[in-house]
């Protein structure tokens, strides 16, 4: 900003310099009415040409699809105009018959507000351009819509940084000190706040990976499930089943092995229900019974189709799973619930036994004495 504002002080445009020069020769030695005519000289020349330079440019971004180059274009006209205004500003002020201090302090002044000017031009210019990259991106990538207050902040102080640094080269103002005591504040907090920090940055590649959105359900490491809350840039908030709010740390939710159960293409839970026919059962029956069960239970999805699969020869039973789905794992529960109550009521009333673990003991003989 400060090279940008130096060479247009330094350098007039051609149709400035070109108006400046007839005017400085007619009101020589009137320094005062000289002054004030290359100020208002400046303002309708700098409107001009930011008005035609503008409205070219309108024309051609007309033709595009997007509406990106339009806003730009309406952000770059303010320190454009200015960065205009501030050459002819800066040359009136040195023809009027003010003292060296004044002048340079009203030149710097100048200065110091394109900065600021420029400042603001830049910062709405990066929020733009984050928000088309939030919009563009693909999941994986750093800049997101959730990742996007992060990245905008961190952007919005940089340029800030660089806005100030700026304005004290301007002034004069020796800024080694100032970094060096920001370089040892910076370590001492670093330091301090290292775990904040690992939270910190654990949560940007949280946010930036998206291994789980708001309201999915997930398996912590413990084995506690609950559906996720809140994904902050410190912490992730859990709801267990109990109603049992648990907040867990970004720096451990990043290094533990998370299970995202609605995390697939679609919300859909498979439930496998685990089923023991007796040795000897009408298996072909008791099978087809079980899958009419689950066809004719509301929560148990159409598609994909309930199905059973003959797992293993147990030591007491015939080991079978029904396999179907339901639209939420928050109905695991209660679907299990209900399909275990009929599957029980209907084998009671078909006289299908439900084994259980036994032993039978055989007596190879009895004692003489008996």
């Amino acid at each position: 900003m400060e090279n940008i504002l130096d060479n247009i002080s330094s350098r007039l445009p051609t149709q400035l310099h070109d108006l400046i020069s007839p005017l400085s020769e007619m009101f020589a030695g009137q320094p005062w009415i000289q002054g004030a005519a290359i100020f208002l000289v400046t303002f309708l020349v700098a409107s001009l040409l930011t008005w035609l330079i503008f409205t070219i440019l309108q024309r051609i971004t007309r033709k595009t699809t997007t509406y990106l180059d339009d806003k730009l274009l309406r952000i770059a006209r303010p320190p454009v105009y200015y960065s205009l205004v501030i050459t002819g500003f800066s040359t009136a002020i040195r023809v009027m018959p003010l003292s060296e201090k004044l002048t340079q302090i009203l030149i710097y002044g100048l200065k110091t507000i394109g900065v600021l000017v420029w400042m603001v031009a830049l910062i709405r210019f990066s929020k733009i351009v984050l928000k088309q990259l939030a919009w563009l991106s693909k999941k994986g990538k750093f800049i997101q819509p959730q990742t996007l207050p992060l990245f905008d902040n961190m952007i919005r102080v940089l340029i800030i940084a660089a806005a100030v640094y700026i304005t004290f080269r301007i002034w004069g103002i020796d800024m080694t000190a100032w970094l060096a005591s920001a370089g040892i504040v910076g370590i001492a907090v670093g330091f301090a706040a290292k775990d904040t920090l690992a939270n910190l940055f654990s949560g940007v590649f949280i946010l930036a990976d998206a291994p789980y959105k708001i309201g999915d359900y997930v398996v912590l490491d413990n084995g506690r499930r609950g559906k996720v809350t809140h994904i902050g840039i410190r912490s992730t908030r859990f709801l267990t089943r109990d109603d049992v709010e648990i907040t867990v740390p970004n720096s451990i939710v990043g290094n533990s092995k998370i299970i995202n159960q609605t995390g697939g293409p679609h919300t859909k839970f498979r439930l496998r229900i685990k089923v023991g026919l007796a040795y000897g059962s009408d298996i072909n029956y008791a099978r087809d019974l079980l899958v009419n069960i689950a066809k004719n239970e509301p929560g148990v999805c159409k598609t994909p189709e309930p199905r059973i699969r003959f797992r293993e020869f147990g030591e007491s039973s015939l080991d079978h799973e029904l396999l179907c789905w339901v639209d939420d794992p928050e109905l695991r529960g209660r679907v299990t619930d209900k399909l275990n109550v009929e599957i029980y009521n209907r084998f009671k009333e078909e006289n299908i036994e439900i084994p259980y673990a036994k032993r039978d003991i055989y007596v190879k003989e009895l004692p003489e004495k008996f």
